[in-house]
């Protein structure tokens, strides 16, 4: 959610998971690996209900999910949500925040839980593995995905909090990318991991980082630039989507995405032409 420096400030601390040492662990991302979709539109239409987001934002997020869902991952798409997400956050109460994403769960993001997922986190965890969702999701949304699905702990991205209340600004920037991969090493060398024999699964190129940090990379649900790389260096993916039924729902939001923006349009510049007439004698 904030403009970062790549290198200049650490990953987040480990939150929420156990400091037990474990030879073997499994980091899983969390939008479109263990969600359908991206969990940010979800909660800010859960921000929007409670006036913390203006229509325009909510059609604009709208936009940029649907994109994620078409294409893939975007760095710009992710800078303009967390960018307008910190605004419309600063100076609330972190609690209000904590309040908004259980209820975005419970009534939207529970049942965008990719089955084939949980699963799979299910089955490490009955090897015994430690499993940590790691993700540029705020904080509060890792955390809570975390503790739902079973998971170990998770890794998020932190917006800075001063006595309770949202300052607009991050901790140690945007886990995404390379900072990504760097979180779970220092994970690892904090709890005993060894790398070698842990799995990593995530859905985008901006995932190769952390997926070349382990011995069992996994593309889930990959995208175009990571299903080729994963075939140019024999890594297995897996797909938990219904690509049918991913089209049709796709097609549904383009088409209210462009309603929406020419009703916006439309009232934009009837506004601007009320007031030009306003100011005729």
């Amino acid at each position: 959610m904030v403009t970062e420096t790549p290198g200049a400030a650490p990953p987040p601390t480990p939150v929420g998971g156990s400091a037990c040492p474990d030879k073997v662990a499994a980091f899983f991302d969390v939008d479109n690996t263990i969600l359908r979709g991206a969990s940010a539109f979800h909660l800010g239409i859960g921000l929007f209900r409670r006036r913390f987001l203006s229509v325009r934002d909510v059609v604009r997020v709208f936009h940029i999910n649907l994109r994620y869902v078409l294409f893939g991952e975007s760095d710009s798409g992710m800078s303009a949500v967390r960018t307008r997400s910190l605004e419309a956050i600063r100076g609330r109460p972190v609690a209000q925040m904590v309040t908004v994403a259980e209820q975005v769960w419970d009534k939207v993001l529970s049942a965008r839980v990719f089955p084939g997922a949980k699963a799979l986190v299910d089955d490490h965890l009955a090897k015994g593995h430690e499993v940590w969702l790691i993700s540029a999701t705020p904080t509060t949304v890792v955390d809570l995905v975390a503790a739902r699905v079973g998971a170990t702990g998770g890794l998020g991205t932190d917006a800075e909090a001063v006595d309770g209340y949202y300052t607009g600004r991050l901790v140690g920037g945007l886990l995404h990318g390379p900072v990504k991969a760097t979180a779970a090493q220092r994970l690892a060398d904090q709890c005993g991991i060894d790398l070698a024999a842990s799995y990593a699964y995530g859905d985008s190129a901006n995932d190769i980082p952390i997926l070349s940090l382990v011995g069992h990379p996994c593309g889930i649900n990959p995208d175009r630039r990571l299903r080729r790389y994963c075939r140019e260096h024999h890594w297995p993916t897996r797909e938990f989507r219904d690509t049918r039924r991913a089209v049709r729902r796709s097609l549904r939001a383009a088409s209210r995405v462009g309603a929406v923006w020419v009703i916006w349009v439309i009232a934009q510049r009837l506004l601007r032409g009320r007031r030009r007439g306003g100011r005729r004698p």
